[in-house]
Parts: structure tokens; C-alpha cells; sequence
């Protein structure tokens, strides 16, 4: 039987780990001086590829940390070191040398796609709802059913942030973009800091 307890838990909880309206600043500090073609292919990529992440790791996290032996916190500190070096690339204005193409490529991958949608705590958050379902087809339905619809929030969410590019148009876009890059050096040093207090408490 279909678990609504279970689907409503961790729509809710997915939603406010992966937060799609938070996501929107640093998304157009990222694609905002691109055309609009370029944005929708680069929240299609981003979404897609935060979808198989969580996916990936709904079906066999416990599996891949168990045999890597690698542990929350050391996801949390790879992804804010990750984080980082993105924040410094946006706020030193770099990283918008490569080829158009490549590029849309790599942002919907990095850190559009993981580690800013499917980071850590989303990833942790999906690993205890599969533990959560034990083994109940309904459980795993609904588990199921919350990732899509989180990554449709999403998707809507980052495909409808064109509409701000007319409001704010390029100044905006790139003061933006400066403020992407603190919000994402505050994540980073927040998922830092989480795997250190992590690594601790687990010493």
C-alpha cells in the first residue's frame, strides 16, 4: 500500500534541504548573461542530473558509502571544498573562458546538478528514508514518488528565474552573480564546518 506518510515526509524534508526558491540567485548568477535557450538547457541538465544522483544513491547508497568506506561527513566536506572553488570563480569573475557548449555542460553538472541540488544533506536525507521504508514496496513507491515530484518543483522553479533577468537585466545579473558566489561560500564553509563537527562527534 502506497505510504502517503512516507511521501509527504520526504517531499517536505527534500524540499527544504534542496530549497528550489534559494537556488534561484545563485542559478542566474551562473547562467543569468546567457540566452534564454541556454538557461532552460542548463536547468534541464542541472535537474536531470540531481535526479540520477538521488537516485542513484536511493537505490544503492548504503552500498557505495559501505564498500568506499566514506561516511556523511566526508561527502560534506568534498562538496563545500567543491562549493568553494565555484564561489571564488564567481566572485573573481572568472570561469567564462571555455567554449559555450562545454560550459552549459559543466555547470549543469557542477554545482548546478551536485553538489547544489543533490548535495550532501539531500543525499543523507534520501539514504534514511530508503532505510526508513525497509523493505515495503508502498515505502519505496512513495519514496519514489517524492523525488520526482521535488525535482518537478525544481525544474518549474529554475525555468520560470528567466522572468527575473527582465527585472533585474545585466547589471543586476552580475551583481547577482557577486552574491551567488558569498551565498555559495557560505554553504561551503557551513558544509565544511558540518563535516568536521561530523568527523569529531564520530571519533
Amino acid at each position: 500500500m502506497f505510504n502517503v506518510r512516507l511521501f509527504i515526509e520526504a517531499t517536505i524534508t527534500l524540499l527544504v534541504i534542496m530549497d528550489p526558491p534559494g537556488t534561484v540567485p545563485v542559478f542566474l548568477g551562473l547562467v543569468g548573461r546567457k540566452s534564454r535557450d541556454q538557461r532552460k538547457r542548463a536547468a534541464r541538465q542541472g535537474v536531470l542530473v540531481s535526479f540520477l544522483v538521488i537516485t542513484l544513491f536511493a537505490v544503492a547508497g548504503n552500498s557505495i558509502l559501505a564498500y568506499m568506506h566514506i561516511g556523511i561527513p566526508a561527502l560534506q566536506g568534498a562538496g563545500g571544498l567543491l562549493l568553494l572553488l565555484i564561489a571564488l570563480d564567481l566572485l573573481t569573475g572568472k570561469g567564462a573562458t571555455q567554449h559555450p557548449e562545454v560550459e552549459d555542460v559543466n555547470i549543469a553538472l557542477v554545482p548546478l546538478g551536485t553538489p547544489l541540488l543533490a548535495g550532501p544533506g539531500a543525499i543523507a536525507a534520501t539514504i534514511v528514508f530508503v532505510r526508513q521504508a525497509d523493505g515495503a514496496l508502498g515505502s519505496y513507491l512513495a519514496l519514489a514518488a517524492a523525488i520526482v515530484a521535488v525535482h518537478l518543483v525544481l525544474l518549474g522553479t529554475l525555468r520560470s528565474a528567466g522572468l527575473l533577468i527582465k527585472v533585474f537585466k545585466e547589471s543586476g545579473i552580475l551583481l547577482m552573480a557577486k552574491i551567488a558566489g558569498l551565498l555559495l561560500a557560505a554553504i561551503a564553509v557551513q558544509l565544511v564546518a558540518s563535516s568536521v563537527q561530523g568527523f569529531i562527534s564520530g571519533a
